[in-house]
């Protein structure tokens, strides 16, 4: 296999298939080297091997490694996790017109809903009140403004009048979560979870592959997770790319849970999902404004879990440097990585109190 994979985050956070051009490539990924070394001694194995699948997650390429001497025990591993992969997907897809969310935005009001569903709104409108609602699940309404106004051929961004009848349809403290009922207060509203629904699911596959006894793995899901070493017992790695020049990369980092890595990886890109020939005017639209957000040319967040580095990498690029630093700092375990519009990368890191 090839040890090197490029995965991109973003590009289906909120995908149209009329309204944008799309790059999907932000972060490049290690997957695995020679099947042999310190894992198998450790463990008193026979040499590991390298087991891996690739596919499609939320329309985004997407790809998992096993590493682990028992091909036959993760091939059944991974079917599993694809099959929940898929069930999840049924729930957060905006784009199936029989999915969970669907239903609640088509109906304003969903009972006894999915777990999942509830459990990930419920981490949604906590990073919403932590950003003081630059993170808002209910900018969904915007989103179909600027889809359905390029859609038309449009060259320009919708008319300051537009963003502010659709504004009032957007505030994520009109949102009702109960395990029985989800319900959107405001008529018209309608909920996205695609800032961090790959998050998740990232996280479900990773734990779910753990539990089942597989302790290297790399989960890339449009969102990266890594679990142990490589198969040369080295650790996974990861890179980010400069956006201007895709061919070069500004930082590195770890994944993994030994000294000095994260476990999980994230980035939010304005290029990454472009609304017409401007690309000043992309996806990562602020809830406030109702424009797009070009603070940076791109943020990466690394965390403890996907969801949390997904969740922080959006929400991040929608503030500027001094509010997204003070969010940041309410999150001692993360990591995030801006690029400026000159290329230059600034690493933020709020240390763990004692």
């Amino acid at each position: 296999m090839d040890p090197t994979r490029t995965t991109g985050t973003r590009m289906t956070k909120h995908a149209h298939p009329l309204a944008m051009k799309t790059r999907r490539r932000f972060l490049s990924i290690v997957a695995a080297c020679a099947a042999a070394g310190p894992i198998a001694l450790a463990r008193g194995m026979t040499a590991p091997a390298v087991s891996t699948w690739r596919g499609t997650v939320m329309g985004a390429a997407a790809a998992m490694t096993l590493v682990h001497p028992d091909r036959a025990k993760a091939r059944a591993a991974i079917d599993a996790c694809v099959d929940e992969i898929a069930r999840l997907e049924a729930i957060f897809s905006l784009y199936r017109a029989d999915s969970a969310l669907v239903r609640l935005n088509a109906a304003g009001a969903l009972y006894a809903p999915p777990h999942e569903l509830v459990e990930l709104l419920a981490f949604g409108l906590a990073l919403a009140r932590a950003s003081e609602g630059a993170f808002d699940p209910s900018i969904q309404p915007l989103y179909r403004l600027y889809a359905c106004h390029f859609a038309r051929g449009a060259v320009r961004a919708p008319s300051q009048e537009e963003i502010a009848r659709v504004l009032r349809r957007v505030d994520y403290r009109s949102i009702e979560v109960g395990s029985d009922r989800i319900r959107l207060r405001k008529p018209g509203m309608a909920i996205t979870l695609n800032g961090i629904a790959q998050g998740f699911i990232t996280d479900r596959a990773a734990d779910r592959l753990r539990a089942a006894g597989f302790d290297h793995v790399l989960v890339d899901l449009g969102e990266a997770r890594a679990l142990g070493q490589r198969a040369d017992g080295l650790p996974w790695q990861a890179a980010v790319r400069d956006p201007r020049d895709p061919a070069r990369m500004l930082a590195t980092l770890a994944l993994g849970e030994g000294p000095g890595a994260f476990p999980a990886l994230a980035t939010s890109a304005g290029y990454g999902t472009t609304f017409g020939p401007d690309p000043r005017i992309h996806h990562l639209l602020d809830p406030y404004t109702g424009r797009s957000a070009n603070h940076y040319l791109s943020v990466s967040a690394a965390a403890p879990r996907a969801t949390l580095a997904d969740g922080l990498s959006t929400t991040l690029s929608l503030l500027a440097p001094p509010r997204a630093h003070a969010l940041l700092a309410r999150y001692a375990s993360a990591r995030a990585y801006f690029v400026d519009s000159l290329g230059r990368t600034e690493v933020v890191h709020v240390p763990e109190r004692a």
